[in-house]
């Protein structure tokens, strides 16, 4: 599968970006990972985008002296080597990855239209979220984007240390400023910086 790599700096963290051509696809690329076998049952696309994120991932690993592609957990997590903590996301045909000693997630999402931002909002952002939003000078259907992402960036953070089963419903949203939003969950308290591009935003949560 053809790739192309690239860095993006977001919350003193870089980003490994691979944008990915899902026509240069072949199955035996899949060879490439050591858990190719747990994808024989995926479609095409699911593959590719699989793919395309655990490239970024090794390129990510490769900052901390890693070669290994990251596995994959029960619950289709990425396993990373013991001591960092990684997230990845894929949007389209763009892959992220990033990792870091302390937990992080990564999310890019494109911007909703105002039909699906009308359609998703109350199962993204409650009332009072949703009037943090109004405020934040951002036309609705971005501000909701974000929210979603922030939202998927704080869940990746936290994957494996929290209750099974939550949803965007733990996770409230604190407050907004220019490219930063505040969330909490489970009693902890997650940064998110975030930036716009290309009809897409992008997050990245800390603690």
């Amino acid at each position: 599968m053809q790739t192309t790599h690239s860095l993006l700096t977001l919350a003193h963290h870089t980003l490994h970006c691979v944008t990915f051509e899902p026509n240069t696809f072949h199955e035996h690329d899949l060879l490439w990972l050591p858990h190719h076998a747990q994808l024989a049952h995926a479609g095409r696309k699911r593959k590719a985008e699989h793919l395309g994120g655990r490239i970024a991932a090794v390129h990510a690993l490769r900052e901390w002296g890693h070669k290994n592609v990251p596995g994959m957990g029960e619950q289709r997590q990425p396993l990373w080597p013991e001591g960092l903590f990684g997230s990845i996301s894929h949007c389209a045909t763009t892959a992220l990855a990033v990792v870091s000693h302390q937990p992080v997630g990564v999310d890019r999402e494109e911007i909703f239209t105002p039909q699906i931002a009308a359609e998703l909002a109350d199962s993204i952002v409650s009332e009072t979220e949703k009037a943090r939003l109004a405020g934040s000078g951002l036309a609705f259907e971005q501000a909701l984007t974000l929210a979603f992402s922030a939202k998927e960036s704080a869940f990746k953070a936290a994957q494996g240390r929290t209750q099974a089963g939550c949803g965007f419903i733990h996770y409230h949203i604190l407050d907004i400023q220019h490219d930063q939003m505040r969330l909490r969950a489970f009693d902890q308290t997650w940064q998110v910086q975030w930036l716009a591009c290309d009809n897409h935003v992008v997050t990245v949560a800390t603690r």
